[in-house]
């Protein structure tokens, strides 16, 4: 919300203070400004306002105005926003916003659609997707706003959704319908195959219009049907299958309707078609001039050109919904028979026939049966087939009536029942075909269903004068219904939770809502299982009415309508308007008040019992079509004749493949077969309450949205009955005021009163109030922690992430005070924490913010890490690149050799066969993981039909034993019925016995006062011939009983009439005190209707102004949250700029410090340059010494000629020597790049390892979420198990420390024998620089014994260090047989570990299959549990009840025993008046039969005391057992997390394993190839050592050679002649010694020859050359250094870790 400027605040603040209220009239409403009182002498409740139009000044009632609102509230998005929430204001708003062409508004959770009058352009696709992914708080209000919501609302609980429509016909419930539809169809769309898509919706809606919609007066196409279309959705939120299913169709307006309307809009597109074999195949070319039915064809020529256009669009949408042409031409056959009926028509007099015979034929050709057949089923009520089975078609009659002695109907009754029973079959089977192209074989998780039903119908809205149907009654009932099912959710169900949250909550405005409607319509008597007429007292709802009197032979609608009114008519004491029931002028006409009396609607009962009778035609239409002569008729009907049931003639499209679908159709075949109404669920009435029933039924099992469609201009609109006045019209109605406040120019009008109508029906009003005051959103404990917990860090870093809560309560507590609160806004319940409207959004604001911020920098490190990776390959190819180019120039050097032409052509052909064997191994394998994938996916495919099967037979069965349970208590009910019955029978036969006992006293008595009378007679006659004395005294005692007899009747008749008069007196006293009570009673009762009316409005003003204060809590709440938030902001803004000031301060003195150091570094670099200038003269100065001395050396020229052929000999060796060098460098080279080339593979290797590890880790993880419960039972075997591994993981632990620290020591050892023979090399250099030195001196001087001593010493460490590499090689190779071994014993622990954990596998799919078993109890139990908890519920209820009876029964003890009291005191009275016996014996019967019943009372309150406390028992029972399965199950999920803790650490510790072995596999690998060049490089060191001591050899007999030819000139001492020669023969011996260790291994020394020992003496003679070695050398001197480079290139690929130091070292 954008922060408000000054200006507005200023504005708002202004207007508040004027005081503007709203003037409530007739017409409208009016602004106004409130005059203070203060000033003025006004009555009590009288207020002073002035308009704001004419400034004209009013006195009006305080119940006229209404607080108004400031402008900037005009047009808000929410009317639960609003500051003032009131009629008038929400009114207001409302106009506003149509006004601007915003059609949709929110009213709490609710949305609020007024109908355009156009067709705006806020409903495209483009629309649609800018609501896509959005949330409600994030949404404007829309039709699409609805969708999205429960769509989002879908993905996140996984609870079925439902969207219900209300409103008026024509309100564009249909409209907005198909806008729902199409957005989900858009948004959502389908999975694999489009199952649902955009196209074939507006398929299915072009094909249900024209089958199911007609024009009406109120409606242009208005829906004839009520249909709930549900859409089954995947785990991936996309469609996977739907269906439709269709209820309450008018099918007798085919054949009969309303004056002024018209049939189904298919005829009328069938009439129009233009196709000409079609109209000649269906008779349609000569159309007839009369039709019982009206069925005649449009007469402008527009119309019929846009029927045709209709007709073809239906056409193309049937193909789209996969119909078959012969589907197709059968619907047209049947329609054209319709047509072909209603041209025929009827006799009306005579004998039942059809008027017109040849139409008939007709018909009947088209219908596939002869002309006497058709006229039996119709007039006859009987077919040739056979006797009549059950109908499927929408209503039926119950089935106890014979079908030969059906009710009398006339021939055109009989015509219009067949009619109309074609109609119903053909729609029931379009919906079959339809639902046949929509459903899917796919795995549905949830369902939307979208709920579109007839809305209220009322003709005088449409301006006609007659009364509504019976059909336009169902469909209001149905809305009547809907609204009710809106109330429970909004108003009860909310108290219902704060009750039981012990949420205190004051809601005294609201009032309670009256379903009088509802239950004249359907209320059901307790005694309606037993079909008896005796309970004639007890109320009943019209449906139940007309199905008792439709039995009732001669029964009239008006005796229906005198027994409605005695139920629910106006009683003497009610006021006007309290009843939903009205008497209306018109003769057979009644007044209901729909929408809590606000919409009144007059109907018209003529005609009602003959149509709610069976008509055995309609009966006889099914059976017609299934013995069909033509096949596309019959095959049609035949398929569905098998399941045929009551149900599925009422509701149609209850077919469906997926689980929601059959789940939704048993749910429907539940309600026809529960309750006090499945008994009679055969009867006509009774299954339009069964339809609604399974209606509301199906939308109460899903969370619901509701959508509100207003009418905002009709031309008639009644508000209220005529007869009747119900609303309040205020005082200032009889003022001349404006039809209420206009609206800005130029914008869309509305009619005020008729939206105020509609506003108080829904009663939205209170809705929006309970959603402002109440706390509409709430989540458990444990829901919102989880889900909320991030908001807190602190509080997951102080517990850890995975911390187990204790009391949820209570971190609750704490959460909800680290995030900081208003109070207000947020309230603990017992099980879950409750909001006001608003702040749970705000938290999910903060929530998606905190989210993206941690999403945000996992992305950072991701990108990071990526870009690391990435550079980290650059260098790689970088390094590949360069190891290429070596190649190429390398290849360049050797590529005309004729060594490399044979090994490039020798090596492929190796590479060729081991790849191929590669290949066929490859190849193998992938054969054997080929059958393994289609043995997997063959299982697989079997496990899915199966599973698919025993679903469906699950079902199947479920529903089975639905029904027989169902039967059971129908039929339990009926036996309690008649056992009622029959103990009502029992006590009137006791009283009729009473009664007849009483009779016979009576008749005793009066038979002895006869006798008695009978002698006195005979007496007197005696008398007269007795003696005069006796006649006389006789006639005396006669004579004074006759006077006394006559004295006390003038004197009782004295008193009686004096008592009379004086009770006559006294009642006309009362009845004056009577009439001014009742006058003060009325008087005071509008002073309190006043008061309370006055009292609401205080109360609803006084609820705004504290949501009011509450809202400027929050925000300053906010306010305050925000400057703490920018002061600590601050602080730390300080803080940093205290530290970047002393982090400035230190580098600055870091910059002086460098400063000194420079200027001292510039000093040292003087002083340094100054001493190279010394080092340059004194070079300079040795310099010419050298000059010096080689001029000295050039005085012998001939000694100095031979030096230099020597030296050019030595330097031809040294270069030959170079070469060898440049060939190893470059073999050494080569290596190097195999090196690269394996790091290269070695690194994709690890690459694709790591992403196996991936994966493997995703099937872990799968495996690991599939895994969801364990039993207590194998706890034990798991710790044996977990104990076992824990040894095999130390025993592996081990091996690999020792596989490291053995790879290590050969790492170690390579490297130190590689050194070494590094070393040798460097030492032979060496030696072939001193034999250059000593051949310079030799000249002059004999060779020194330092010198000698020093070859030889270098000799001999070569010889120790060859005899250690080989002794090296030797232990590498005993290693590397201990790497096997161990490798063996860890593939070995591989194995077993692998059968460990295949174990454990199968152990828990078996617990996982124990545990789902016992779900499955708990699911019982939890049901039986439930079951009993709503029985005790009632048990309770009826044991309140029977308390009330009882004290009504001890009430009436008392006035039992007080009348008995007065009764004896009567009698005593009497017997001293000698009054008749009689009448005691009479009243002391009474008194009997009283103390009988009293008795009867005391026995039955003890039985019902009994009865509750057994039932107490087994609620305590269950209770005990329902806490035992919690604990169990507790326990269960405890075990299972243990048992997959442990799962999961088996499991990675085999990956673990697994890795490790591959990483020794692979250092072996690489520990062979290295010790296979190590060895290839010691051979070929060996080969140029043994070249280096020939080369020695043979410089030692040259000079020998020159030592004897320089005998004779030069003197030299024989001692040091001997002290050389002993020299050089040790260095020699040495040398020979070597090359005799090193001859054995080598055959090429055994080829280039062996030096013999020999004495001293002999020693010069054995250095001379051979001859025959001078003739091989030649060829020794060219082969050998070919055959190293031959070995070079055969090295192999793997010694690339020598290579680089090698070369360096060359």
């Amino acid at each position: 919300m954008r922060a408000k400027t000054e200006e507005q605040i200023a504005a708002e603040e202004a207007w508040y203070e004027t005081e503007k209220v709203w003037l409530v009239h007739k017409d409208g409403f009016s602004l106004a400004s409130q005059l203070k009182s203060e000033e003025l002498s006004l009555p009590e409740g009288k207020v002073r306002v002035k308009l704001d139009h004419d400034g004209a000044i009013l006195d009006v009632d305080e119940d006229d105005i209404e607080k108004a609102n400031a402008p900037s509230c005009d047009r808000l998005e929410d009317l639960a926003s609003l500051v003032y929430l009131n009629e008038s204001s929400a009114l207001h708003t409302l106009r506003q916003r149509y006004g601007a062409s915003l059609l949709h508004t929110y009213a709490g959770p609710s949305l609020l659609v007024l109908s355009p009058r156009g067709a705006p352009a806020v409903y495209s696709e483009k629309v649609m997707h800018m609501f896509k992914g959005c949330r409600r708080e994030d949404m404007a209000p829309h039709i699409y706003a609805v969708a999205q919501t429960a769509y989002r609302a879908m993905l996140m609980s996984c609870q079925d959704q439902s969207i219900v429509l209300l409103g008026s016909s024509g309100s564009g419930k249909t409209t907005s319908f198909q806008h729902l539809v199409q957005y989900l169809a858009t948004i959502a769309g389908t999975s694999g195959s489009k199952v649902f898509s955009v196209e074939k919706w507006q398929a299915l809606y072009t094909l249900l219009e024209a089958f199911g919609n007609s024009p009406t007066v109120m409606n242009g196409s208005a829906t004839r049907f009520s249909q709930i279309l549900s859409l089954d959705f995947d785990q991936a939120g996309q469609v996977a299958s739907a269906s439709i299913q269709t209820m309450l169709l008018e099918k007798l307006r085919v054949a009969r309707r309303p004056a002024s309307e018209a049939t189904f809009n298919v005829f009328y597109y069938l009439l129009a078609c233009g196709d000409s074999t079609l109209r000649t195949e269906l008779h349609l070319n000569h159309l007839a001039e009369n039709n019982v039915f009206g069925i005649v064809p449009l007469a402008k020529p527009e119309e019929k050109q846009k029927a045709a256009q209709q007709f073809s669009k239906l056409q193309t949408a049937m193909k789209v919904l996969a119909i078959s042409p012969e589907e197709q031409k059968a619907c047209w056959l049947i329609l054209a028979s319709i047509y072909h009926l209603g041209a025929a028509g009827a006799t009306k007099a005579g004998r039942k026939q059809f008027a017109r015979h040849e139409w008939a034929q007709k018909a009947a050709y088209l219908l596939g049966c002869s002309l006497e057949e058709l006229s039996s089923a119709i007039f006859k009520h009987q077919l040739k087939g056979g006797t009549l089975q059950r109908s499927t078609s929408f209503r039926q009659g119950p089935e106890e009536s014979g079908l030969g002695e059906g009710p009398k109907l006339s021939a055109l009754e009989c015509l219009e029942g067949m009619a109309s029973g074609l109609y119903s079959e053909l729609f029931t089977l379009l919906i079959s075909l339809v639902n046949r192209a929509l459903k899917s074989s796919q795995h549905s998780l949830c369902s939307m269903m979208i709920v579109d039903t007839p809305g209220f119908q009322n003709p005088e809205r449409g301006g006609s004068a007659r009364g509504a149907s019976f059909e336009e009654l169902c469909h209001n009932y149905a809305q009547d219904r809907l609204q009710r099912l809106f109330h429970e959710r909004t108003f009860l169900q909310e108290l219902e939770r704060y009750k039981e949250e012990n949420i205190e909550l004051a809601f005294d405005d609201l009032e309670p809502a009256t379903d009088d409607s509802v239950a004249v319509v359907d209320q059901a008597s307790h005694q309606s299982l037993v079909r008896s007429l005796a309970h004639a007292d007890e109320a009943r709802g019209l449906l139940w009415l007309l199905e008792e009197e439709a039995l009732v032979p001669g029964a009239t609608e008006e005796a229906l309508l005198d027994r409605l009114f005695s139920y629910y008519g106006p009683q003497e004491g009610d006021k006007k308007g309290q009843s939903p029931l009205l008497r209306s002028s018109k003769p057979r006409h009644f007044l209901l008040g729909h929408s809590h009396g606000t919409n009144w609607v007059e109907y018209s009962v003529a005609g009602w019992l003959n149509y709610t009778k069976q008509n055995p035609a309609t009966q006889n239409a099914p059976r017609l079509l299934q013995d069909s002569q033509k096949k596309i008729i019959s095959n049609l009907f035949l398929g569905r004749a098998g399941g045929a049931t009551v149900l599925s003639g009422s509701i149609a499209g209850l077919e469906g493949g997926s689980q929601l679908a059959l789940r939704r159709a048993t749910s429907m075949r539940k309600t026809f077969t529960t309750g006090m109404a499945a008994v009679k669920k055969k009867s006509l009435c009774i299954q339009i309450k069964l339809q609604v029933d399974a209606l509301i039924d199906t939308i109460k099992r899903s969370k619901m949205h509701f959508v509100h469609c207003f009418l905002p201009v009709a031309e008639g609109w009644p508000g209220e009955p005529r007869s009747a006045s119900s609303r309040r019209v205020s005082s200032s109605s009889e003022l001349d005021l404006p039809p209420g406040d206009p609206c800005e120019a130029g914008l869309l009008q509305l009619d005020v009163s008729l939206l105020r109508a509609q506003l108080r029906g829904s009663r939205l009003l209170d809705a929006m109030r309970m959603y402002r005051q109440g706390y509409p959103d709430h989540m458990v404990f444990s829901e919102f922690r989880r889900r909320f917990d991030v908001l807190a860090p602190h509080l997951t870093k102080k517990h850890g992430r995975n911390y187990i809560v204790v009391d949820e309560k209570r971190a609750v507590e704490e959460l909800l005070e680290s995030l900081d609160l208003e109070k207000s806004s947020c309230c603990m319940g017992l099980s879950r924490v409750f909001f006001r409207a608003g702040t749970l959004a705000r938290l999910e604001e903060q929530r998606d913010e905190q989210t993206s911020r941690h999403l945000t920098l996992f992305q950072a490190a991701c990108r990071g890490y990526l870009a690391r990776q990435h550079f980290k390959k650059r260098k790689i190819q970088d390094l590949a690149i360069r190891c290429v180019q070596k190649n190429i120039q390398k290849n360049k050097r050797v590529k005309d050799w004729p060594w490399w032409k044979l090994f490039t052509t020798v090596r492929p052909l190796i590479q060729v066969q081991l790849s191929e064997e590669q290949i066929r191994n490859k190849d193998e394998e992938i054969q054997q993981l080929r059958s393994k994938l289609e043995k997997v996916e063959k299982e697989r495919n079997e496990l899915r039909l199966n599973s698919d099967r025993l679903e469906t037979r699950i079902s199947e069965l479920t529903s089975e034993l639905t029904d027989e349970r169902n039967t059971g208590e129908s039929a339990s009910q009926l036996l309690d019925a008649e056992t009622a019955e029959r103990l009502r029978a029992e006590k009137e036969m006791k009283e009729l016995q009473t009664q007849y006992d009483a009779l016979k006293k009576q008749m005793d008595v009066m038979e002895m006062e006869v006798m008695e009378a009978r002698l006195l007679r005979a007496a007197e006659i005696n008398g007269e011939v007795d003696d005069d004395d006796a006649g006389g005294e006789w006639r005396l005692k006669y004579e004074r009983a006759v006077r006394e007899v006559d004295f006390t009747k003038k004197r009782l008749q004295q008193e009686l009439e004096d008592k009379m008069e004086a009770e006559q007196q006294s009642r006309r006293q009362l009845e004056r005190r009577l009439g001014d009570l009742q006058a003060d009673s009325d008087e005071s009762q509008r002073a309190l209707q006043q008061l309370k009316k006055k009292c609401q409005r205080l109360t609803a003003e006084l609820q705004d102004t504290k949501l009011h204060l509450e809202g400027q809590q929050v925000r300053n709440h906010e306010l305050e949250k925000k400057q703490r938030r920018f002061d600590s902001e601050l602080s730390q803004a300080h803080e940093e700029t205290q530290r970047e000031k002393l982090q400035r301060e230190k580098l600055q003195r870091e910059k002086d410090m460098l400063l000194a150091e420079a200027f001292s570094l510039k000093q040292q670099l003087e002083e340094k340059d100054m001493d190279i200038a010394g080092f340059t003269q004194k070079v300079v100065s040795l310099e010419a010494e050298l000059q010096d001395i080689s001029s000295q050396e050039t005085k012998d020229e001939a000694s100095l000629a031979k030096v230099k052929k020597q030296l050019r000999d030595l330097e031809a060796k040294v270069k030959d020597q170079e070469e060898e060098l440049d060939e190893q460098a470059g073999s050494i080279q080569m290596l190097e790049q195999a090196k690269l080339r394996l790091e290269m593979e070695m690194e994709r290797m690890r690459q694709t390892h790591s992403k196996e590890m991936e994966s493997r880790d995703e099937e872990v993880e799968e495996a690991r979420q599939s895994c969801q419960k364990k039993l207590k039972q194998m706890e034990v075997q798991l710790e044996e198990e977990y104990e076992d591994k824990q040894k095999a993981l130390r025993e592996k632990r081990e091996l690999e420390s020792k596989l490291s620290t053995l790879s290590d020591q050969v790492n170690q050892r390579d490297f130190e024998s590689e050194k070494r023979l590094r070393k040798d090399l460097k030492r032979t250099k060496a030696l072939l620089a001193d034999a250059q030195i000593m051949l310079d001196h030799l000249k002059n001087n004999a060779p020194s014994k330092r010198e000698i001593a020093q070859l030889k010493n270098q000799l001999e460490e070569s010889e120790f260090t060859c005899a250690a590499a080989v002794k090296a090689r030797k232990a590498m190779e005993v290693e590397m047989e201990d790497l096997h071994l161990q490798i063996d014993d860890i593939a070995k622990a591989k194995t077993a570990l692998e059968e460990q954990l295949s174990r454990l596998q199968r152990e828990k799919n078996e617990i996982q299959n124990r545990l789902e078993e016992d779900q499955e109890d708990m699911n019982e139990l939890m049901k039986k549990h439930k079951a009993a908890v709503a029985q005790a519920s009632r048990d309770m209820a009826q044991m309140n009840d029977l308390q009330a009876q009882l004290e009504e029964s001890n009430k009436e003890k008392q006035e039992l025993q007080e009348k008995l009291q007065a009764l004896q005191s009567q009698v005593e009275f009497l017997e001293q008046s000698m009054v008749d016996k009689s009448l005691v014996s009479r009243q002391e019967a009474k008194i009997r039969e009283l103390e009988t019943r009293l008795e009867f009372e005391k026995t039955q309150v003890k039985r019902l005391e009994s009865l509750a406390n057994r039932l107490k028992e087994n609620m305590e029972k269950l209770t005990e057992e329902r806490d035992q399965r919690a604990a169990a199950e507790n326990r269960e999920k405890e075990q299972n997390k243990r048992l997959q803790r442990q799962l999961r650490d088996t499991k990675e510790e085999m990956s673990e394993l697994a890795r490790k072995e591959a990483e020794a596999s692979r250092k072996k690998h690489e520990l062979e190839m290295d010790l296979e060049s190590l060895e290839a490089a010691n051979q070929s060191l060996q080969a140029d050592l043994k070249l280096a001591f020939k080369r020695i050899g043979d410089l030692q007999a040259a000079i020998e050679d020159e030592m004897e030819s320089d005998e004779n000139e030069d003197l030299i001492n024989s001692e040091g002649d001997s002290d050389v020669d002993s020299e050089l023969e040790d260095r020699v011996d040495g040398v020979k010694s070597w090359l005799s260790k090193n001859k054995g291994p080598s055959k090429a020394a055994s080829d280039d020859g062996s030096l013999k020992s020999s004495s001293p003496t002999s020693h010069w003679k054995s250095l001379a050359p051979d001859p025959s070695d001078d003739e091989h050398d030649p060829v020794d001197s060219t082969s050998r250094p070919r055959r190293r480079r031959l070995s070079h290139n055969y090295l192999s690929d793997s010694d690339t870790e020598a290579r680089p130091t090698m070369e360096t070292d060359a």
